[in-house]
């Protein structure tokens, strides 16, 4: 599988990071400085080796270990270093850091249904907006970095990562909730059009087994 040859203008491609033991047991980590396990590291490697073929010229990376360590796999297969901007982090998930939802139950958070990753009303934990606030920003100065025809390649999160492509795409924020879940190293591709306006290009793309 290879990157797409014909598109016009920029593009951007958002990556989420590989899986991490918490991932694989369904904890809420947030900012939380987790490292990629066994399995995301090899997901990593392996979705580094299609990415690249993207052919990018910038590279930037949340500065969480989970997205730092998957940024690697990139740097090796693109000879690109990497930028780290902690403005790429997931949600700050607060007092959920760290829990399950079946934890989260059992100290009184209820029993409704959640996003691991997004916000849920507890001390410290960030919402939609305050995400947006940061992230968006800080996808846009990717963007606008890029010379004509370049392509730029981010790693970042899950839910963050969603947050911030309805920030690009000039949607309502509330949108990202209709987004599915991102994979453990799947990617988003946004191509600029004749008019300069990025548009959804693919959504969730994984490496086959």
């Amino acid at each position: 599988m290879r990157g797409p040859a014909s598109l016009e203008g920029r593009r951007l491609v958002l990556v989420r990071h590989g899986q991490t033991a918490w991932n694989a047991e369904g904890r809420a980590q947030g900012h939380a400085d987790v490292s990629l396990d066994d399995t995301g590291r090899a997901q990593a490697e392996a979705m580094a080796a299609v990415v690249a073929t993207y052919d990018p010229v910038v590279l930037v990376s949340s500065d969480l270990a989970r997205a730092r360590e998957t940024a690697a796999f990139l740097e090796k297969a693109t000879g690109l270093t990497c930028a780290e901007d902690p403005r790429l982090r997931e949600y700050d998930v607060g007092e959920r850091t760290g829990l399950t939802r079946e934890e989260f139950a059992q100290n009184g958070g209820g029993e409704a249904s959640w996003d691991v990753h997004a916000h849920v009303d507890v001390p410290g934990a960030e919402t939609a907006e305050q995400v947006a606030a940061r992230i968006v920003p800080a996808l846009q100065e990717v963007h606008a970095s890029l010379p004509d025809g370049g392509t730029g390649v981010v790693v970042t999160h899950g839910a963050s990562g969603r947050v911030g492509l309805c920030g690009l795409l000039g949607w309502p924020l509330e949108a990202y909730d209709a987004l599915g879940t991102l994979a453990n190293c799947a990617w988003v591709v946004l191509a600029e059009g004749r008019t300069g306006r990025l548009r959804l290009a693919a959504y969730n793309l994984t490496v086959p087994d």
